[in-house]
């Protein structure tokens, strides 16, 4: 008998295993769900072309992305492939900002990342584009920032550093750590 004890104790204790192991994948794939269902866009937006303006009716930027993915509950957009036009509020020509992927925030505040280049389109700017892989750029105050290393292409110079500070507005940049600059004068035919 006491053989038959120890296998029928065996035997519940299996099944309670068997029964825990297959409660607790049910529960995990539930979460996952959830955690999917909580992540998904309220709207997607293919092609997406939009003119944004001021308080007083001028024009403050425009995007173009190839995607854009809005979260309400985050309260953030998702853009792949964005193109800001950034227009100064005063007066001047506009600037141009494109990367791989870009978010935007709620206090409008955009994060670009990956191949991000920065172009003046004034003819006669010092400043002809910066590159680097990630900046911050405010929306409200046309003032671009970024920790990491930049290269900013002018008129017969580039310069390498990192740390970078521009004002739209005024054209006023600051770098914080200037590398090198490498002067080269343009032949202009």
């Amino acid at each position: 008998m006491n053989r038959l004890n120890s296998l029928a104790l065996f035997v519940l204790l299996l099944s309670a295993l068997i029964y825990g192991i297959i409660e607790w994948r049910s529960a995990s794939i539930e979460q996952d769900t959830l955690i999917v269902d909580e992540q998904r866009p309220d709207f997607i937006a293919e092609q997406l072309q939009s003119k944004i303006f001021s308080d007083l009716g001028q024009l403050s930027h425009t995007i173009r992305a190839e995607r854009m993915e809005h979260y309400s509950d985050l309260e953030v957009s998702y853009f792949e492939l964005p193109n800001y036009t950034l227009y100064p509020q005063k007066e001047g020509q506009p600037w141009k900002v494109s990367a791989q992927e870009a978010t935007l925030y709620k206090d409008n505040r955009v994060e670009l990342k990956n191949q991000v280049h920065i172009k003046a389109t004034e003819i006669d700017s010092l400043i002809k584009e910066i590159r680097c892989k990630t900046i911050a750029l405010d929306l409200k105050t046309n003032i671009i920032s970024s920790e990491q290393s930049v290269v900013v292409v002018g008129k017969d110079f580039t310069m390498y550093g990192s740390g970078l500070i521009i004002d739209l507005n005024t054209k006023q940049m600051t770098l914080t750590q200037h590398e090198r600059t490498i002067y080269k004068k343009h032949d202009e035919s």
